[in-house]
């Protein structure tokens, strides 16, 4: 009996931070190791450049990317790793289901509006058509499930819609995907805990190829409250508790039960603690990216691989899409 395929991608714009890590790629080594799930993970390329981008720097971050898979525990032998713009039917797809997606649906995105007020010198349309290439992206593959969070489940939703509208209009050909909604742990910024960590502020950002010098330094730097004694408190102590949330992140412990280890050391001592607990955590990934960082050519030599394989899929599903719509000769 086949696995019910599951498919989900990262964009390549930056380095990877302990929030994305637990977020998403954490999930999908879990979710490849379970052996339950024919799994399907790509590099979000396209998507990427809704943002600023330096085009020089945009391999760079691909390849980056590709070794962060790797050396988190992707295995091309487990999963169908692939790049989303070697592939042309995610965008032939998109521009199809743009002929059939509403504007209204768009127009009522949160991700769009936050994302838009954030790079507001930067409101492109990829930016607002985002959701529709998202769809594309999923349905190309039939997946059963696209492991989420909670910020993406609209997008989720949108593209049922879409798949429900096609099949309506033109005859059944999509599945509608269920979200395989995943546990993601809040990470907030080491120096304003009210905000969530992100690259914009490298400084407040702990990425998962940083060193263990950097790591010390950033956590040793990272905002505290008032007091001494060690307690998890959201209200009182924002910053403190951060620090106890990422340490049960990584020790399957809830902050409270870390609060109460520490119960008897400083914030210096927990800090160190925290360092080191992340430092080695990620000791082996970071011996194991550098190597394969050292070889490019290889990098590329499987990325193409998993997208060959992934465009076989892609090919055929975009003419049947033709053939439904007419196009096909």
């Amino acid at each position: 009996m086949a696995k019910p395929i599951l498919v989900s991608g990262i964009q390549p714009s930056g380095r990877l931070h302990i929030g994305n890590y637990l977020g998403a790629l954490k999930n999908f080594v879990d979710l490849q190791n379970s052996g339950d799930y024919d799994c399907y993970f790509f590099i979000a390329d396209l998507h990427s450049l809704t943002e600023q981008y330096d085009p020089h720097e945009k391999q760079k971050q691909i390849l980056n990317l590709m070794a962060d898979f790797l050396a988190a525990g992707l295995d091309p032998k487990k999963s169908t790793i692939y790049l989303q713009s070697l592939i042309p039917a995610h965008s032939e797809l998109a521009w199809i289901f743009n002929t059939i997606t509403p504007m209204g649906e768009l127009e009522r995105m949160t991700q769009f509006k936050d994302k838009a007020e954030r790079q507001a010198a930067n409101v492109n349309v990829g930016l607002f058509d985002y959701p529709v290439l998202m769809a594309a992206d999923i349905l190309l593959y039939s997946p059963k499930f696209v492991p989420v969070g909670d910020d993406q489940m609209q997008h989720l939703e949108l593209t049922r819609t879409i798949a429900r509208k096609f099949n309506a209009r033109f005859g059944n050909i999509f599945f509608e995907p269920k979200g395989l909604l995943t546990k993601t742990p809040r990470v907030m910024s080491l120096k304003n805990p009210e905000k969530k960590m992100s690259k914009s502020a490298p400084e407040s950002c702990l990425f998962i190829d940083d060193s263990p010098d950097e790591i010390r330094a950033k956590i040793a730097r990272a905002t505290t409250d008032s007091g001494s004694e060690i307690t998890y408190d959201r209200e009182s102590k924002p910053g403190l508790s951060n620090l106890l949330e990422l340490y049960g992140a990584f020790t399957h412990m809830d902050p409270q039960t870390v609060a109460k280890e520490f119960g008897d050391k400083n914030y210096a001592e927990f800090k160190s603690a925290l360092s080191v607990l992340v430092s080695s955590y990620f000791r082996e990934f970071r011996d194991t990216k550098k190597k394969l960082l050292a070889k490019p050519a290889t990098l590329k030599k499987t990325l193409e691989s998993g997208s060959k394989k992934a465009a076989k899929i892609a090919e055929t599903k975009i003419a049947d899409v033709k053939k439904k719509i007419g196009l096909a000769l």
